[in-house]
């Protein structure tokens, strides 16, 4: 097959990617031949359109896995799709303007199918179009009766171990979404607000400069009607004479004790902070600890209760801005300074998250830091630093696992309550999956009730996503939990804002089931950024300056892929169309190199090693067993782009720019005694470099073999990674070759600077070259130099010699090395 005078990979990476389905190209055979690979692949949430900081990390997923397929493993590369739970809930309310409660339950979850349904096949035309090498016979939902069977099997036995539980207690809830969320769906915000300094009522004494007032100083006066106790240092000698003291809350006039505790911080505002149930985590701790009354003050909806009257019903923004008012009224505000604090946020939609009182789910972690610190020291992560994010999280960890959101969508718990004495009704295994709101529990309650109500909560995604090692090796799809053994998976890829989340949940399932880690590896990707601002790219928001389809149908897949790898692990880059433009630059180049290559290339090119190698062969056959070398070594550890910069570098500066200029005239006369040796070097290096290049780009490197190499029309991603040929090592070709390099490089700056074109000829080419020996490598090279230098004659001495002879005719140019 001719390749085309131009490369149009519209037409061409389509058809491929067709091919390569139609043929299997990526299938797991799971025959044990070789050793399995398996990559518990991210199954990317179903909250609105991928953009291309998906197309950033998920092509570094994809770069291992065509790389370990041709180390010869039997790589099993699946694809789910996160469909249940807020994420796929909020996008149809954005998307269709309905919630649950306007349309009834099952409406709703009828919508969230069909969208989830449309949302996912944009995903895969996206994927495939892309080039991953995904078996789509691996692919699953995590709304599908596997992922629902799986989820409620967990729960069970984890019920079963006493390691979740269910109580009323401070949960932390956002009031937009209406639903409890867990600690690690919290994110960081700043906002504009201001320190409020009041003045309470001390009762029966005061301080020792005889006041009968304590002064504190709050951003959220709007609590004040929950207001509970006041909380000092015992060590702060202003108010230890006040502990055990009461004071009245400025307006609701509720009267609360003077308490200490040592997590008071004296350098904060006044030294003295109220504690309302609830403000924040501390807030909780204390009410726990020093047993305290509660007021529930604000609602789910973030509105103020009865509690607060007469500010009830009011929103929390309004309610603050009404009650500072009428505090300042009052005379109880001492000052007001503006300030920019961090509000703790729901990462789904930055909306200010409460502590509100609810009954919940929670999987037991707090009790278990210790052992979960220890799997994560048993994993490999890369980059390595990695682990302390992990580690950093577990340490700071207040709060056992929310697992339960009162949502619609999701995969319901597999529970009934007796409504008599309020005992839990579990499923039976043999039930899975269940919905407790159409179906019965197995069998009456224990006390001979026959009368029960079912679970309406839904379990939070992540406790699903949490399984996907066990769903990615289809473990498990008929028995429970306590029978067949989990082997961990070999790679979890995986973005590092989800460390507390993904990676967490997905340790202590394993933790809490297996005693072992999820996977051996944890590859961790960082973000595509927006160019503008520098900020990271999301589905729900902003899908950044282009779109991943615009992008490929303008550069192709390769010359985005490209640019996906020319970041590591672990690192945040700003989406550059300077660097995809680059790619398709790169891929043009490869594409005309190859048509330059294939008038040599016949079917006896590659066969026999030739007696006779030049010493330009023998040095770019010598330089590409180092990269084979190097590369090897970087892919094995992860860092796929320090080898795509070192398989670039080497096309453009060792190939394209001197090899093949070197090796032109011994490539176009075929009478000349080394053009048998160039044409094996050209088809050495050439088919090796495509394999080296192609887990970056896949398809030209593949149209490119199949042209140029392939038996049968095999294709490229079939045959094994080059290995290194230790004879063709030559240290010796390698002096020689950058020294050739450093001659053509100076004969081209020669012709630059005269104006003449680089494919002129010249008369003479002096080289002085510093000692004998390579004054020998280089006249075995003359036809290389010849050729590279378009010289009709070159003269090559040494150094000692050039100062024993007469002077000869002006050379044009003259070089020493």
């Amino acid at each position: 097959m001719a390749l085309s005078r131009k490369y149009k990979p519209a037409d061409i990476e389509p058809q491929l990617e067709q091919r390569w389905r139609r043929e299997g190209i990526h299938h797991f055979s799971g025959a044990k031949k070789r050793p399995a690979f398996t990559i518990d692949t991210p199954p990317p949430t179903v909250s609105g359109h991928l953009h291309l900081g998906h197309v950033y990390s998920y092509s570094q997923v994809d770069f291992m896995a065509r790389y370990l397929r041709m180390r010869d493993y039997d790589v099993l590369y699946p694809m789910g799709f996160d469909d249940n739970g807020l994420p796929t809930e909020r996008l149809v309310e954005r998307r269709l303007g309905i919630s649950a409660t306007e349309v009834g339950r099952q409406a709703f979850i009828a919508r969230c199918l069909e969208i989830s349904e449309e949302a996912e096949a944009d995903y895969r035309a996206l994927w495939q179009r892309l080039g991953l090498s995904i078996d789509w016979r691996f692919t699953y939902r995590t709304i599908d009766n596997t992922s629902r069977r799986l989820s409620q099997l967990s729960f069970l036995d984890l019920h079963r171990r006493g390691q979740v539980y269910r109580q009323r207690a401070p949960a932390i809830w956002c009031p937009e979404c209406q639903t409890a969320i867990a600690q690690a769906e919290l994110s960081d915000l700043t906002h504009d607000s201001e320190f409020v300094t009041l003045s309470f009522s001390l009762e029966g004494r005061g301080n020792a400069e005889g006041s009968d007032q304590i002064q504190i100083a709050t951003t959220r006066p709007e609590l004040l009607p929950a207001c509970v106790a006041i909380f000092v240092h015992p060590d702060d000698p202003r108010y230890q004479h006040l502990i055990g003291v009461r004071a009245q809350v400025p307006l609701f006039n509720q009267s609360v004790p003077i308490l200490a505790d040592g997590a008071a911080d004296p350098e904060t505002g006044t030294g003295a902070v109220m504690c309302c149930t609830f403000g924040d985590s501390t807030d909780v701790a204390w009410w726990y600890t020093h047993d305290l009354v509660l007021i529930e003050a604000i609602d789910r909806q973030g509105k103020l209760t009865t509690a607060a009257a007469p500010y009830d019903g009011l929103t929390i923004d309004r309610a603050r801005q009404r009650i500072i008012v009428d505090l300042v009224q009052n005379g109880y505000v001492e000052a007001r300074i503006p300030t920019r604090h961090t509000v703790r946020v729901h990462e789904r939609c930055d909306t200010p998250t409460e502590f509100i009182i609810s009954q919940q789910w929670f999987v037991r972690v707090l009790e278990h830091k210790e052992a979960l610190l220890e799997l994560g020291e048993r994993i490999n992560w890369y980059p390595a630093h990695m682990q302390t994010r992990y580690r950093d999280w577990v340490e700071a960890l207040n709060w056992d696992w929310c697992i339960s959101r009162q949502r619609a969508f999701g995969v319901p718990f597999p529970v009934w309550f007796c409504e008599d004495c309020g005992r839990t009704l579990l499923a039976d295994d043999d039930q899975l999956p269940v919905n407790p709101m159409t179906a019965e529990p197995p069998r009456a309650c224990t006390c001979g009730s026959s009368r029960y109500r079912p679970e309406r909560d839904i379990m939070d995604t992540w406790a699903t996503s949490s399984l996907t090692p066990q769903l990615v090796g289809r473990w498990q799809q008929q028995s429970g939990f306590d029978g067949q053994p989990f082997e961990p998976v070999s790679l979890r890829p995986q973005a590092h804002e989800i460390i507390r989340t993904w990676a967490f949940y997905s340790i202590v399932k394993a933790y809490h089931h297996f005693g072992a880690i999820p996977w051996h590896t944890a590859a961790i990707s960082g973000w595509g950024l927006a160019p503008e601002g520098m900020m990271k790219l999301s589905k729900s928001r902003s899908g950044g300056p282009a779109t991943p389809l615009e992008m490929i149908s303008t550069y192709s897949a390769d010359a985005v892929r490209y640019w996906a790898a020319s970041t590591g692990l672990g690192k945040d880059t700003v989406i550059s169309e300077e660097k995809i433009q680059a790619g398709a630059k790169l891929a043009n180049k490869l594409w005309n190199v190859a048509r330059f290559a294939q008038r040599f290339l016949g079917m006896d090119a590659g066969a026999k090693r030739p007696a006779q190698l030049s010493p330009a062969d023998r040095w770019i056959l010598s330089s590409l067993q180092r990269l084979i070398r190097k590369n090897t070594r970087m892919m094995d550890h992860y860092d796929f782009a320090t080898a795509k910069s070192a398989v670039e570098r080497f096309f453009w500066s060792d190939l394209a720019d001197n090899y093949l200029e070197m090796a032109k005239k011994r490539l176009y006369d075929q009478t000349a005694s080394g053009h048998d040796g160039a044409r094996w070097t050209l088809g050495q290096v050439l088919s090796d470099m495509l394999a080296l290049l192609a887990p970056f780009m896949p398809f030209i490197t593949d149209e490119i073999h199949t042209a140029l190499f392939a038996v049968d029309g095999q294709s490229l991603h079939k045959l094994p990674w080059p290995s290194v040929d230790q004879s063709l090592h030559d240290k010796l070709a390698e002096r020689t070759g950058a020294t050739l390099v450093a001659i053509a490089t100076a004969v081209r700056r020669h012709k630059s600077e005269l104006g003449i074109s680089l494919g002129a000829e010249l008369e003479l080419v002096e080289v002085i070259a510093s000692d004998e020996a390579l004054a020998s490598e280089l006249s075995a090279a003359f036809e290389d130099l010849s050729s590279v230098t378009r010289a009709n004659d070159i003269r090559i001495w040494t150094a000692e010699a050039d100062r024993q002879k007469e002077p000869t005719a002006a050379a044009d140019v003259t070089v020493w090395v």
